[in-house]
């Protein structure tokens, strides 16, 4: 006992000032619609705190509310605790304040604006003020998949530190991220994005700066394409997402994944990539514009494609089979 050695439990204490950071501890989103909701998911059930910034405070419960409802239907379905849920949600913050973002080392937005005009200047006026809360070494990065990076990173100061990734909202659990450098982009900031990607576990998809990017090229070529055979009577609305569905094994048909995603943010994919590759292919379909005009939206408004019920349970036969639109 004589020999024992006593030191201050002080010397191993770890206040805030003596913390070292992580690379990733914190980052920001701004806004918290479908889209920010499922970064804000995936990000916090990998440890990593989450502040998200929107326009109202109705919209911060109204965020919490939807991330409560996803995380719930995960424990239903995918074994999730309860504990996991509330440990998930404690490192989400929302925030009317673009000054809570000072702390964080990636900041990703990714608002919903109403038409293609408004949404290029909203984003570029968002990256605006974030770089003026964040540090210079922060990385700022859009959601977006058809507006292009270099064009929101052209006013900034520190423009090699902006990134284009794009989550797939549509499939939360799709374990890939498109991942765009722009014209300025550092290699080192591309390669810390890279990193962020591997750690919520999804794997990095390269893609050339391009409006679009792979998977809505892709993806709204195959439904104008759809549409055009529900048109000229070939198949019905159902049969077409059978096809597709049980033929080409994918998990939902394209009328299906068009209600999901939503017939106004379709659209306005469509409107970009027109404008930007001048290509007919890209113009859309007659039916996704009287949907459009006629806000049946998709599931999130229980009508689209086809009908719902408050639960998201189709209901019944195809509305455009049976009704005019």
């Amino acid at each position: 006992m004589e020999n024992m050695i006593v030191e201050q439990i002080e010397d191993f204490g770890l206040s805030k000032k003596q913390q070292q950071r992580t690379l990733f501890s914190k980052i920001g989103i701004i806004g918290c619609g479908k889209d920010g909701q499922n970064i804000a998911r995936i990000a916090s059930a990998y440890g990593i705190e989450v502040i998200f910034i929107e326009l109202t405070q109705q919209r911060i419960d109204n965020a919490y509310e939807q991330l409560g409802k996803v995380l719930d239907r995960r424990i239903e379905n995918w074994g999730m605790t309860q504990g996991e849920k509330k440990l998930i949600l404690s490192r989400i913050r929302g925030s009317l304040d673009y000054k809570d973002l000072n702390e964080c080392d990636f900041v990703i937005e990714a608002i919903r604006a109403e038409s293609s005009a408004r949404k290029i200047t909203e984003r570029k006026e968002v990256f605006r003020k974030v770089e003026k809360v964040v540090s210079p070494d922060c990385i700022i990065a859009t959601n977006s998949t058809t507006i292009i990076i270099t064009e929101l990173a052209s006013e900034l100061e520190h423009r090699d530190r902006c990134v284009s990734l794009h989550f797939f909202v549509q499939s939360p659990e799709a374990k890939i991220c498109e991942v765009v450098k722009g014209l300025y982009t550092s290699d080192e900031v591309y390669e810390r994005v890279l990193t962020f990607v591997k750690l919520v576990n999804r794997q990095a998809i390269p893609v050339e700066e391009s409006a679009g990017l792979i998977s809505i090229r892709l993806y709204t070529a195959l439904l104008n394409e759809a549409c055009e055979v529900l048109m000229e009577g070939v198949g019905s609305l159902a049969d077409i997402d059978t096809v597709w569905k049980i033929g080409f094994g994918m998990r939902f048909g394209p009328f299906e994944l068009a209600d999901i995603l939503g017939i106004d943010k379709i659209n306005r994919w469509m409107e970009n990539l027109y404008s930007e590759f001048g290509d007919p292919m890209y113009m859309a379909s007659p039916v996704i514009k009287k949907l459009n005009r006629a806000k049946r939206f998709g599931k999130h408004v229980c009508w689209g494609f086809y009908k719902y019920d408050e639960k998201g349970q189709v209901i019944g036969s195809s509305p455009l089979t049976s009704e005019r639109i």
